[in-house]
């Protein structure tokens, strides 16, 4: 069977790759569609996603990008109707023939949307798309030194390596000295965020080691840097009265952006029981996490952008404004001194790793 469906794709590529040789593009990207639609018809799907990636990835090499794009996007078509696993290979085919299309090519962002929704459609346990897929579109765009859509896939995978080689680049090409710290900070947080804890470790370890311009730690010189050493520790325990003192020890660091008291109350809630926040009229930073973090959250994200906090945008666009241009505000948190909250607590139990780094008993 397999070689039959071969035999007749290749009959009609050896006629499109002679239209293409005359110059022809118009009429063979014709063609292809013609034998497409007859394919799906009689649902050979196999022999329509064969003929689709051979065909748009032809086109694409003689830099007909729209028309190889237009093939790209049936091919998705195909492996949604036919329910095609998430295979190796078939992230391959998606992926490579992403990489050929120009940059600047309107049908690329589309068909990367259409790439993650197919996974996820796929895979509904992967909400925000497969991790896989996303850890390849994040390779690529690194390599496009397009380092905020690079960092965005990254923080979807389960590439903690991938993604702390990715930010040393980033913050060292791109960053000032000062904000070391905050590009791995915001990574860690956000991989909490999405209960990414195994991966965040990595990518904090792997950072933080190999990056020139951090003292050898833990525990180490930047204060930022010892509270997420610490933090991670304190998720092994999951105890409330340590995650609060810590939060109150560090306050000064984490003032530094707005955004991370948004994202500790977040893993407050899912790490250590913090219960989630009364009912209010929404404010500014009410509605914060939401707009920091809202296609990571929803079910329904379709267009593959996680918005970016200032501290991993730096030179990367005139529209993201770097942290030292930014106005740090305070936002009061259930967690944070001040609060009459009774997270504060303390019960009685074994000091852990994270008590005795912060003198606790």
């Amino acid at each position: 069977m397999a070689s039959s469906v071969s035999r007749g794709v290749d009959r009609v590529l050896a006629k499109c790759e002679a239209c293409i040789k005359a110059g022809n593009f118009y009429e063979a990207h014709q063609m292809f569609r013609t034998v497409y639609f007859r394919y799906s018809g009689q649902q050979k799907y196999d022999e329509a996603a064969d003929l689709l990636y051979r065909g748009a990835l032809i086109l694409l090499q003689h830099k007909q990008y729209s028309s190889g794009a237009d093939l790209s996007l049936l091919l998705l078509d195909v492996l949604s109707k036919s329910q095609t696993p998430v295979t190796s290979d078939t992230l391959n085919q998606i992926t490579h023939l992403f990489e050929k299309m120009d940059p600047e090519c309107p049908e690329r962002y589309p068909y990367l949307t259409k790439a993650i929704n197919w996974s996820k459609k796929i895979n509904k346990e992967h909400k925000r798309g497969h991790p896989d897929l996303h850890q390849r579109f994040g390779v690529i765009f690194w390599h496009e030194r397009n380092y905020p859509q690079a960092r965005y896939h990254y923080i979807h995978s389960t590439d903690g390596e991938g993604c702390a080689r990715m930010l040393l680049e980033f913050h060292t090409t791109q960053g000032y000295p000062s904000e070391v710290d905050l590009f791995i900070t915001q990574a860690v947080l956000q991989y909490l965020c999405l209960q990414n804890k195994a991966t965040a470790s990595v990518c904090f370890e792997v950072y933080t080691q190999r990056h020139p311009g951090i003292d050898t730690g833990p525990p180490f010189s930047l204060p930022l840097l010892n509270f997420i050493w610490l933090l991670l520790i304190a998720l092994e325990g999951g105890k409330l009265p340590v995650f609060t003192v810590l939060c109150e020890k560090y306050q000064v660091s984490i003032n530094r952006d707005p955004n991370y008291k948004e994202y500790l109350d977040q893993i407050g809630q899912m790490f250590f029981g913090v219960p989630p926040p009364q009912k209010t009229p929404q404010g500014i930073f009410g509605s914060l996490l939401q707009n920091v973090l809202g296609s990571a959250f929803s079910e329904d994200d379709e267009d593959g952008h996680f918005p970016e906090s200032s501290g991993s945008q730096t030179g990367a666009s005139s529209n993201s404004p770097s942290i030292n241009n930014r106005v740090l505000a305070g936002a009061s948190s259930p967690f944070l001194p001040g609060s009459s909250s009774s997270l504060s607590t303390p019960t009685s139990s074994k000091p852990s790793k994270t008590e005795k780094a912060l003198d606790l008993d």
